[in-house]
């Protein structure tokens, strides 16, 4: 009487020859699983997918010669499995999965953003993050807006260059109690970023790794208008706690920031609230009230969707000029913006 045995049976797995090598069975790796368990034998041989048809009588003999070994075993079952393929890459055309998510030593990361440029977006992300410092937040300000970086000449910091800490880190830039910055610290102003989708999110991702946002609660992002690199790059690799959007209240703006709300819904990212800029004209001589781009249609929308609306910002030179009239709005904003409150 054979004792069903494993070392036995792996002493007979040895001793077959694998016909696509001159090792051995056990020796090419051939052999995936053998096991005995309740005197019946399970053998699985890992072959090419391609070799299956083919490998069919070898099986059938290995199957007699351990049978003729264990001819007390009940059953003897010797089957040939696939091997596995490779696992398939995910496909990464700007080679940023080898870049981890981030995690900012920052409580909040708020992104401002637009569909369509010129919506007055940089504007209000510097008025927010200066009424958020006023109220004695402590704010970081980072734009991320890399083909038409205005937050230097908003913050009045033209010409500033940031300097590197210990830790080979930029040290941002204050203004206003404000801590800023943007690449438009490291390049020429007349300098065009002529650079594709791959090289923004690089830069935009060493802005926010390689920059000291120590001390900072609130951290307030400038993006770049559309729906493209960067803001794929914020989603993707740091904790946004929510975004806000600014439109004009025409229908072509309106029709873009549409998408920035449907691109931060796929990426799940709370949208906070809307802003409608621009939303009157006010006649600095006699205070005449117009509506030059329409009005009214952001609150709609954000109504519609269930989004809270900040507040809308009339075109009003004061608000250019960044005087008490533009705080004032401001204000207003950020009062009505839960998020601000809870920071």
């Amino acid at each position: 009487m054979t004792r069903l045995n494993k070392d036995f049976l792996l002493k007979v797995l040895k001793e077959i020859k694998n016909p696509l090598h001159e090792s051995d069975l056990l020796e090419s790796g051939m052999v995936e699983h053998a096991d005995i368990s309740e005197d019946q034998i399970a053998i699985l041989l890992k072959v090419d997918r391609s070799l299956g048809a083919q490998l069919e009588d070898f099986r059938q003999n290995v199957e007699n010669e351990v049978t003729d070994a264990f001819p007390d075993a009940k059953s003897v079952s010797v089957i040939l499995t696939a091997e596995k393929a490779p696992p398939k890459e995910v496909p990464d055309p700007h080679g940023m999965n080898k870049n981890p998510p981030l995690s900012l030593p920052v409580k909040n990361i708020i992104a401002v953003a637009s569909g369509k440029g010129g919506v007055g977006k940089s504007t209000v992300a510097a008025g927010l993050a200066v009424e958020l410092a006023k109220n004695g937040h402590a704010v970081g300000l980072l734009d991320a807006d890399i083909y038409g970086p205005s937050i230097p000449h908003l913050m009045g910091l033209k010409g500033r260059k940031p300097e590197l800490n210990d830790k080979k880190q930029l040290i941002p830039l204050i203004s206003k109690d404000v801590s800023v910055m943007s690449i438009g610290f490291l390049v020429g102003e007349d300098t065009p970023m002529i650079w594709r989708g791959p090289m923004v999110q690089s830069a935009i991702y060493q802005m926010l790794r390689d920059v000291d946002w120590t001390g900072i609660d609130t951290l307030i992002v400038d993006l770049p208008p559309g729906t493209g690199d960067a803001q794929l790059t914020m989603a993707q690799k740091v904790p946004l706690t929510g975004a806000i959007i600014v439109s004009t209240p025409q229908d072509l703006a309106l029709i873009d920031a549409r998408k920035a709300i449907e691109m931060f819904n796929k990426t799940n990212v709370p949208v906070l609230g809307l802003i409608e800029n621009m939303s009157t004209y006010i006649c600095e001589n006699c205070g005449h009230e117009a509506h030059i781009f329409d009005h009214g249609h952001v609150a709609e929308e954000a109504q519609k969707r269930s989004i809270p609306f900040l507040g809308a910002i009339p075109l009003d030179i004061k608000i250019r000029g960044g005087g008490d009239y533009a705080a004032d709005v401001m204000q207003d904003i950020v009062k009505r913006s839960q998020v601000f409150s809870k920071t």
